[in-house]
């Protein structure tokens, strides 16, 4: 492929991902606002971000299965056309219920987007610099999410609420109308097999198994969102109606799970994750995320409710995060190329680790400077662990398997990003609604401030808790040699 035209694909795909990133970060930092504006409450107010996070999760296998038939470079440029339709109709919601819908279509494109570009990356750099090359992904990444917050913090300030989902559109189209064809002639469809191990056409899908997965993640993160409604008197015990809904859960993850291991053509590969390098990159990466997003979301409230900041200082603390995975993450590539992603990843991993715990100890004196270097410790984990991580997967599997990697990948990373919101705003809201008699985050005054931090110091001792376990898992990984 010559220069010009990979410098093109990349800078595409840069964009994408700088768009997706910081749509996510403008949208976190912006919930305060949208839980006043709309006057909702926390569990309806993070379904601006779960209904996100739930349709990428439930779509992106769809997605890889998808470019392997059509070609990832079409799915990719269609997807970012249709992430830019979703911004716009954001932008114009007149209600929460609206707004909610309308992030579902927004969430289409950016599972498109999301479960191809890797792949796009992987067919343009060579083996031996695929974790550079993901690396300065990681930069696009970085600027993304460092961008989002402090323009959500100015955009929320001096403009409108409205400006933080239009502020994506002109991006999306430009980059659309720009790399269109050059992205199609990158990728495109695959005559062979998929690799699935059944010599299957890469038409063939399982659509009773899709569907099954849709409905089993929706349950299980209905289940952990709405868990305090389901719940009766004062003492929070959990009624009839929320044991039936978690033994339907459970049903339904054993009957998804064992119609996978059957299918002749499965949405979720099982034996993929016989490979155990590949099965700790993704466990480990699911992991990593759901500590990430559990700071993500329960931050800005603190900065806002305890620290009182307005949503422009907000926006410069959470700026920590991204900034270090600016600079971290192309030293992480470089060294993964080096060394592998054993001992790189788990280094990150300890240091997200250390961060959660670190915020577990904020109190309501703490200052926003004590805030955002604790912050930046965990974004210095987070760049050293993702593309090492993502690149150890890669590498190890063959060209017929790349679509459908870099989407369990990316459905990991989701996956993770919805856990964490879910069982954050599900552990807030119940200690929260325990230590004051059923208040709701909505409810809050200055009085309330030493419930608020109990329920913001034990949600952040259970996100250590997941942390722990993906160092585990991160470490109990291959080496590099038995990788390649």
């Amino acid at each position: 492929m010559a220069p010009p035209l990979r410098r093109r694909i990349f800078l595409t795909v840069s964009a994408g991902v700088f768009m997706s990133t910081m749509d996510s970060s403008l949208v976190n930092v912006a919930l305060p606002v949208l839980m006043k504006v709309f006057h909702s409450s926390l569990a309806v107010t993070q379904w601006v971000v779960l209904i996100y996070l739930l349709t990428i999760t439930i779509l992106l296998i769809f997605c890889g299965r998808l470019a392997d038939q059509w070609g990832a470079g079409a799915v990719y440029s269609r997807g970012m056309l249709l992430f830019a339709l979703g911004s716009l109709l954001c932008g114009a919601a007149p209600t929460i219920w609206l707004l909610i819908l309308f992030r579902f279509v927004q969430a289409l494109g950016a599972s498109m987007m999301m479960a191809t570009g890797p792949a796009l990356i992987r067919s343009i750099f060579p083996p031996e610099r695929l974790g550079r090359g993901l690396g300065l992904v990681g930069i696009a990444t970085s600027l993304g999410l460092m961008t989002g917050p402090v323009l959500s913090g100015l955009l929320l300030r001096w403009v409108h609420w409205r400006a933080v989902f239009l502020v994506t559109v002109p991006v999306g189209l430009l980059f659309y109308l720009a790399g269109r064809r050059q992205l199609v002639r990158a990728a495109p469809p695959l005559s062979a097999p998929t690799g699935t191990g059944q010599g299957e056409r890469p038409g063939l899908f399982d659509l009773t198994g899709a569907l099954m997965w849709a409905v089993t993640v929706s349950l299980t993160i209905l289940l952990a969102t709405h868990a305090t409604t389901l719940c009766c008197g004062r003492g929070f015990v959990p009624s009839t109606l929320f044991w039936s809904g978690f033994v339907l859960t459970g049903l339904c993850w054993l009957v998804f799970l064992r119609r996978e291991t059957r299918s002749r053509a499965p949405i979720l590969p099982l034996q993929m994750f016989r490979r155990r390098f590949f099965a700790m990159a993704v466990l480990s990466s699911a992991l990593s995320f759901a500590v990430l997003f559990f700071v993500l979301i329960l931050t800005p409230f603190y900065l806002a409710r305890i620290l009182g900041l307005p949503p422009d200082r907000m926006g410069y603390v959470m700026m920590a995060v991204p900034l270090s995975v600016f600079v971290v993450s192309p030293a992480a590539g470089r060294l993964h190329d080096r060394i592998g992603a054993r001992i790189v990843a788990t280094a990150g991993l300890g240091c997200c680790l250390i961060a959660v715990l670190l915020l577990a100890a904020l109190d309501v004196e703490s200052s926003p400077l004590s805030v955002a270097m604790r912050l930046t410790l965990l974004g210095f984990g987070q760049a050293m662990f993702l593309s090492p991580n993502s690149a150890s997967a890669l590498a190890g599997v063959s060209d017929d398997q790349a679509g459908v990697t870099a989407s369990l990948l990316a459905t990991a990373r989701n996956f993770g990003m919805l856990a964490g919101t879910a069982l954050a705003g599900l552990s807030f809201a119940l200690h929260f609604a325990w230590a004051t008699g059923g208040l709701d985050m909505r409810d809050f005054v200055p009085a309330a401030a030493p419930e608020f931090m109990h329920a913001l110091t034990r949600s952040f001792q259970y996100a250590a808790v997941v942390g722990l376990i993906g160092v585990a898992a991160s470490w109990s990984r291959q080496g590099k040699a038995a990788e390649e």
